[in-house]
This record gives structure tokens, sequence and C-alpha cells, in this order.
């Protein structure tokens, strides 16, 4: 990969505290698939309480302490309930990267909202959260790739989440800045091939796509000191279709990511219905894509195609 791809400015501890407020090579399949206990191509309608439960993998000596957040029983809303049993059904894998000196807990808008409209989220703490030489080198794609592996294992008896995993959906993987950097990496470099959906977000181009059948869904800020938009819109130019670029204009590196901000439902509805139409093959969310993404403060391109 030539630096002409690593075109960006250092990322400091303060974007991440910012966008954090209230994912190999070839890889096998990581477990024996499961019937479905619902409709393939109709994603949940209700929300789901949040559960959470805590593993500490590693991959060649490196520590992936990583959150697991999922659908449970009991009233939306309020934060994720630790080991909480599963809710009946069986859900596919969304996972997040943190970016820059974060951790699994930065982030909460948008993996507990995954894991509220369905998903099981997986949310690795990278253990050099601060080293961008680690995701350039594909430490943190690596480390992702075998969190979706642990994750997908989970699904085999004796765990609590076996049978409801769908293992034969493929997976999503999305993260922002050096996660974003992380998610693209994942397309790129350093491909894992049961990747079907993906949302890399204020990222940089991480190198030539990899051929990968996935989605994917770029979210930027059009005033972004930290991560150049234009090597994200030239990393989204490269891939085949089905894409799209939501640009929040006038936005930085990650205050779209917040509730507070004025277009973060743009942001927050368009996320979760691409992985709704990617991972559970939801038509009408993918129809409901342009709405979520059009407003006063933002910009829409997509090729489907």
């Amino acid at each position: 990969m030539s630096m002409r791809r690593r075109t960006f400015v250092g990322l400091g501890a303060a974007v991440a505290a910012g966008a954090g407020l209230p994912l190999l090579g070839t890889t096998a399949s990581a477990s024996t698939s499961t019937p479905r206990t619902s409709l393939r191509g109709q994603a949940p309608t209700q929300k789901f309480a949040i559960g959470v439960r805590q593993f500490n993998w590693s991959r060649s000596g490196r520590q992936i302490l990583t959150k697991v957040f999922y659908p449970t029983s009991g009233t939306p809303g309020g934060n994720p309930v630790p080991d909480a049993p599963i809710a009946d059904g069986v859900f596919p894998i969304a996972e997040w990267s943190h970016g820059m000196g974060c951790n699994s807990d930065c982030y909460s808008s948008q993996t507990h909202d995954l894991a509220s409209a369905g998903f099981i989220c997986p949310a690795p703490s990278f253990s050099d959260n601060t080293n961008i030489g680690s995701v350039y080198n594909g430490n943190w794609s690596k480390d992702v790739s075998e969190v979706l592996t642990q994750t997908l294992a989970l699904n085999n008896s004796g765990s609590p989440f076996a049978g409801h995993i769908d293992t034969a959906a493929g997976v999503g993987v999305s993260g922002h800045s050096m996660g974003g950097m992380t998610t693209h990496g994942l397309l790129t470099a350093w491909p894992d091939n049961r990747i079907v959906a993906a949302v890399p977000v204020a990222c940089v181009d991480m190198g030539n796509p990899a051929g990968l059948a996935a989605k994917v869904l770029f979210i930027h800020g059009s005033n972004d000191p930290t991560c150049d938009i234009n090597s994200a819109r030239a990393a989204y130019n490269e891939l085949p279709a089905p894409k799209a670029f939501l640009t929040q204009n006038g936005a930085d590196h990650g205050s779209f990511l917040t509730p507070q901000y004025p277009y973060y439902a743009q942001t927050e509805n368009t996320f979760l219905d691409w992985f709704r139409w990617g991972l559970y093959g939801d038509t009408t969310a993918r129809d409901r894509l342009q709405g979520d993404a059009t407003s006063n403060g933002t910009s829409w391109v997509t090729v489907m195609q």
C-alpha cells in the first residue's frame, strides 16, 4: 500500500472521546449453521432490551477484551444488563470497532442501538488503542477477524448464545476513525470473506478492494480535519456496487455519531437499515435508505447495481 493512500492527519484522543459520549486472510467458517426462527428478508420491527457479556479473547499474544452486546427480553431502553439471557430468536453479527484512545464502551449510541435493533454486536477493546501503526500493519483488522471467529463459535453447544447466532448470513463490520480504517482494511489489505455488510465511518483509503461481495456504506463529515473525506471518496469509488456514501455536510470527525447532533437521525437510521438489508436481507429497509439519509444537512450518493 502506497503512502498516497494513507493521507490523513494524526488522530487525537479528544476525537474518539467526542465520538463516543453516552473488524485476516480467507477464513473458515467458525461453526455449523442453525435454522432461522424468523423469516429471511425481515428484520425485527420491535426494539429489544440489551444484554452484555465480556470475553477475554486473544490473538498471537494480543489481548482482545471484547464486550458482546445483544438483544434480551424486557423493556427497551436503559443500560445493558450484564449476563442477561439472550432473547428468543436467531440474530446476525454486526461488529463495531472504536477509535483512538477508546474502548468497547465509548460508542454506546452505535453498539446499543445495534443490539436493540436485533443484532449481536461484539465490540473489541484494542490493546494498543493509540497506536496508528497497528492499524496500518493490519493488527487491528486481524484482531477483528479473530473476534468474529470467537463470536460465531459462541453458537456452539454449551454457550449462553447457543442456537441464537445466525452463522449462515455472513457478518457485518463497522467502526469509526481508526476503527473505520480497520473496517476498510478488512475489505482490502486484510480481507475477511465472511463479511457481507460494512460501514466504515470517517476512514481513509486502506488499499485496493479485495473483491469481497459486501454491501459497503461510508459515512463521513465534509469538514473532517482528521481523516480526509477525499480519501474516503476514493475508497468508495474503487468499490463495486452495492455501495453508498452519506456525507454529513459541515460536520467534523465524529460529532454526527452523537445523539445531540442535529442530523444524528440520518446517521443512525441509515446505519441500522444498511445492516438490516445486508444481514437480514430486508428489502423494506433497503427501500428506506434514501429517506433515512436525506435532510438539509446531508448528501446521499449510492450505486445499488
